[in-house]
């Protein structure tokens, strides 16, 4: 079975997309075979990978129960990365899903219940800036979690409100949860990106990744062009990504 990894804060802006996306053409570039699964109401990860919103099955079937999940499957446009799509329907999830049985439960379900998935060697979950329902199903349904934190003021008091919901779903539903890693993300050489490095290692030790991904022009245009840094050979970012992914491999035992 594949090895789920949900990228989740619930602040926003601080690097999700980019990093699924470039976690997965890393793990891609390694001969893993890697599914996405856009869990964010925007959009923003299916129209990273070309995704062209005129129809067909999204993730909302699959959390409808009208759709498996191998039914939503695409391919990106421009990275051997296959993903399942969302648009702004994901976004009334908390009314579709108030009356379901077991509703933190749905997309755990929906991926351990489809054989197809079985070829993948990696799912990574591309969480909305929220604590609420789609997040807890993100979290229910992974075997870790990779924490992106913008280095900034209060990024902190993003983490630890992230952590109560993370010690709420690993308590009371899936017990075998870990958090692979916290990544610092948009880091420049400030006083104060390096306070809230020191802080993040403080608290965290060894959970923070040794490698930081550097605050770019680049990494907005990579997601206007939709097409991943890891497949920019010269890209500062892309290399970035490329040792990270040898890090969440290394920590994942693969």
């Amino acid at each position: 079975m594949a090895k789920i990894i949900a990228i989740a804060n619930q602040k926003g802006g601080v690097g999700k997309t980019v990093t699924v996306v470039n976690i997965a053409a890393g793990l891609a570039e390694q001969g893993k075979k890697v599914l996405c699964i856009d869990l964010d109401p925007q959009g923003n990860l299916s129209d990273y990978l070309g995704y062209d919103f005129s129809g067909g099955f999204t993730i909302v079937d699959v959390l409808k129960g009208k759709a498996a999940v191998s039914d939503c499957i695409n391919t990106a446009k421009n990275d051997p990365i296959d993903y399942i799509p969302a648009d702004i329907t994901l976004a009334t999830a908390d009314l579709f899903l108030a009356q379901t049985m077991c509703r933190e439960q749905i997309l755990r379900k929906a991926i351990t219940s489809d054989s197809k998935l079985c070829e993948y060697d990696y799912v990574l979950i591309d969480c909305l800036p929220s604590l609420g329902i789609l997040v807890t199903n993100a979290l229910a349904a992974a075997d870790s979690v990779i924490i992106p934190v913008q280095v900034q003021k209060f990024a902190l008091n993003g983490i630890v409100q992230f952590e109560d919901i993370f010690n709420l779903v690993k308590e009371n539903i899936n017990s075998g949860l870990k958090i692979c890693g916290i990544l610092e993300t948009m880091t420049d050489n400030t006083q104060m990106a390096q306070a809230v490095d020191n802080a993040l290692k403080e608290r965290y030790a060894g959970l923070v990744f040794e490698t930081t991904i550097s605050k770019r022009i680049e990494a907005a245009n990579s997601t206007a062009e939709q097409r991943s840094l890891i497949s920019k050979k010269n890209s500062v970012v892309g290399g970035q990504y490329r040792r990270l992914v040898a890090e969440i491999i290394e920590r994942e035992g693969d």
